[in-house]
């Protein structure tokens, strides 16, 4: 199997944080985890494309929640 360098999991425009791994100490999950990813390198890499991505996610666990609290 083909190891993957540390540079191509933990690029440097996330800082000293590793977003991987805090997500999997805090079990963070999949949704809340990109919000966290894509506002950590917004202005680092993607600018706004990377907040626009942020807020999808953001969209979808508010529209999951309100639909939650209107059944």
């Amino acid at each position: 199997m083909k190891q993957i360098e540390e540079t191509t999991i933990k690029p440097i425009y996330y800082g000293k944080l590793d977003v991987i791994e805090f997500c999997f100490i805090n079990n963070v999950p999949f949704c809340e985890g990109n919000i966290i990813k894509y506002v950590m390198r917004w202005d680092k890499k993607n600018g706004l494309e990377d907040l626009l991505k942020a807020r999808e996610y953001l969209d979808r666990l508010i529209n999951k929640n309100s639909d939650q609290t209107e059944k």
